[in-house]
């Protein structure tokens, strides 16, 4: 499904720098900044409420439409966004300009469909090693997620980026060979599988009747 734009209402930052910086976060608003296409950078603010709301679905990939005063001052590719280490408060945005037909590069949400043979039957443990995709493909297009189906991923098997069916239009950015989810034995299992191929404790029986030597 191709990406919704959203929109952000932001406003022009006259003022930059640290003290400026601290003094908009003293106020709930999150600073940004704007550049791309040749043009000069623009910085811009914006409420850190309403930037939050859609962060969590486009950090760093979500094409959103930025408007001031009910007036559109760009479409925009979501590229950074820079979170204070310790509370993961968001801190400062970069947008990158962008036309709706333009080719963009992307990190796309990945999401798993159906349900593991090799977790459902056999107790295995899947594991999501990435949580997104780089791919390329007109900024319109960008689908808000891309969809692995996992029913057929049995145990010790694994999707690799190469694997995943891209929507039309689109090249995969991600080296192929990046495994993105793998499903492996649980810790029971495991200890189950080497207890029943541990080789048995070799006794060594026990002649009747026979003496040991005793020394003088």
């Amino acid at each position: 499904m191709p990406t919704k734009v959203h929109v952000l209402p932001v406003e022009p930052r006259e003022t930059t720098g640290t003290s400026s910086a601290s003094a908009l976060r003293a106020k709930g608003m999150v600073p940004a900044v704007l550049y791309g296409h040749g043009d000069a950078p623009r910085h811009l603010a914006m409420e850190g409420r309403a930037f939050e709301d859609l962060a969590g679905r486009h950090e760093a990939g979500g094409v959103l439409t930025l408007v001031h005063a009910g007036k559109t001052i760009d479409t925009a590719l979501l590229r950074a966004v820079q979170r204070h280490p310790v509370t993961r408060r968001v801190i400062h945005v970069d947008f990158q300009r962008v036309g709706l037909n333009e080719a963009v590069t992307a990190r796309v949400p990945i999401a798993t469909v159906g349900v593991a043979p090799g977790v459902k039957e056999f107790g295995g443990v899947m594991d999501l090693l990435s949580h997104h995709i780089e791919i390329e493909g007109p900024a319109d297009q960008l689908p808000e997620h891309i969809d692995i189906d996992v029913s057929d991923l049995g145990v010790h098997r694994h999707v690799s980026a190469g694997d995943v069916k891209l929507p039309k239009g689109f090249r995969l950015v991600t080296a192929p060979e990046t495994v993105l989810i793998t499903v492996e034995a649980s810790k029971t299992a495991r200890q189950v599988e080497e207890s029943a191929v541990a080789p048995a404790e070799q006794i060594e029986p026990e002649v009747l009747g026979q003496k040991s030597e005793i020394k003088a």
